[in-house]
């Protein structure tokens, strides 16, 4: 798996992903907030609300840390009702 697939406990248990400035300066970022990427040519997230953020990785990497990130809840969620259901 790439470096910073894996998604960061935060906040009190919030899982976010990680991505890097293009100054260097790593972050996280709630990978619900994100209304789209583009790449112009830097990759440009845009959040809910409209507040834009641009950093080094490529769109297709911060593609799959989003989707390594619902991949990790929703295979939760669906663990936690299997043990329920028993």
């Amino acid at each position: 798996m790439a470096s910073g697939c894996e998604p960061e406990p935060l906040n009190g248990g919030m899982l976010l992903i990680k991505v890097t400035r293009l100054n260097g300066e790593e972050f996280y970022i709630n990978p619900d907030l994100i209304q789209y990427i583009e790449k112009t040519p830097d990759t440009v997230i845009t959040l809910t609300n409209d507040k834009k953020v641009v950093v080094r990785e490529e769109v297709e990497e911060v593609i799959q840390r989003i989707v390594t990130f619902k991949r990790q809840i929703f295979g939760f969620v669906q663990r936690n009702e299997e043990l329920a259901g028993e």
